[in-house]
């Protein structure tokens, strides 16, 4: 049989991105080997802040047009000193979001054996819950305008933009999502106060919920959603949401199940049009930049992303139990979580842990 190559763009970014990112890559070709029906072909982007204060610009102007030949891209992290954070984000990350339609973010927020959780009483089980984030329009479409500005008039206009198309579709593959896992899902807006957006978004989500009577449903106000994921997060299971409310939902989501140095996140396009992306969600951390300190753990979980995306779901769960694993021993663990362990040495014991 063929060996099938998967070809990957690997824009690894600022900061702590290029040596976590090293590490995830380590444990992706190593369980290719172990396979052999699979291998990775990696092409490196040097795209980020250091890029664009050379160049003013995040990435080139045919920057889209080089990874739309890729089947994923495998994001570091992006920001620096002295670069605006709009710039960064919306140069890069949202850009690549937007340009290729990845308009399903899925992030996990689920307690792994051995993860910290700052939560008093709560069971392992009781974290385990699924975001589908509305990735491509929402509160980020970028729509506004800025008047008289640097005058006493100045006036800034942000405008959420929220189609039909796009709604109703996110909101479709969460139903499938809650369907498939036989589990329960939850759409969390602000329909008493966004009085068109949210009251929108609340509509199309019981229109849909008619073709799927057999998903139990919930929907709450995002103040009350977020209330309940500290005093009752067993309650969650699929959640589906905007861009802005998922955004700020799932870093507290990583608070209580082990920390932004667990927190993965996939991007994706699910017809497969046009490549995917997958991210450890933690920021590039300058002030641990190239000292070893970084926690690859994140960038693993993405790596599990991945295989899933690709259809190699075992080796996906593999990777999973090898981060427990690590957790639970407490042997080789970076700084963050405890110990004192390097990067490469916590990516060298997933390795060791792999060819088990």
């Amino acid at each position: 049989m063929e060996k099938k190559i998967y070809k990957i763009a690997v824009i690894a970014g600022d900061g702590i991105g290029p040596e976590v990112l090293a590490e995830g890559i380590k444990v992706l070709n190593r369980t290719a080997e172990l396979d052999g029906s699979f291998a990775f072909d990696f092409t490196y982007f040097p795209w980020g802040c250091e890029y664009y204060l050379k160049n003013g610009e995040m990435m080139p102007e045919d920057g889209i047009e080089q990874l739309s030949h890729f089947d994923a891209i495998y994001l570091g992290a992006g920001g620096y000193p002295g670069v605006p954070d709009h710039i960064s984000l919306r140069g890069l990350l949202i850009k690549i979001r937007k340009s290729f339609d990845q308009y399903v973010n899925l992030r996990p927020v689920k307690l792994l054996k051995g993860a910290p959780c700052p939560l008093a009483g709560v069971k392992r089980e009781d974290i385990d819950m699924v975001f589908v984030r509305e990735n491509s329009e929402g509160e980020y479409a970028g729509a506004g305008a800025w008047l008289y500005k640097d005058t006493p008039r100045e006036v800034v206009i942000q405008d959420s933009v929220f189609s039909r198309f796009g709604t109703e579709r996110i909101i479709r593959y969460a139903y499938d999502l809650a369907r498939k896992e036989h589990r329960s899902l939850t759409s969390i807006s602000k329909g008493n106060a966004l009085n068109y957006s949210m009251v929108f978004w609340d509509e199309i989500f019981k229109e849909v919920g008619k073709e799927y009577s057999d998903v139990e449903t919930h929907s709450y106000l995002v103040d009350a959603a977020s209330m309940f994921m500290v005093k009752d997060p067993k309650r969650y299971g699929i959640i589906v949401c905007s861009n802005l409310f998922g955004d700020i939902l799932t870093d507290l989501g990583a608070a209580i199940s082990g920390g932004m140095g667990l927190a993965a996140g996939a991007n994706l396009n699910p017809e497969r049009k046009y490549p995917s992306m997958f991210e450890p969600i933690h920021g590039s951390a300058p002030d641990i930049a190239g000292q070893g300190k970084a926690n690859p753990l994140a960038s693993i979980w993405s790596a599990s992303q991945m295989l899933d995306f690709f259809g190699h779901k075992d080796w996906g769960k593999k990777l999973i139990d090898i981060i427990e694993t690590m957790m639970v021993e407490k042997k080789v663990l970076t700084p963050d979580m405890g110990g004192t362990a390097t990067t490469k040495e916590v990516g060298d014991e997933a390795v060791r842990l792999l060819e088990k």
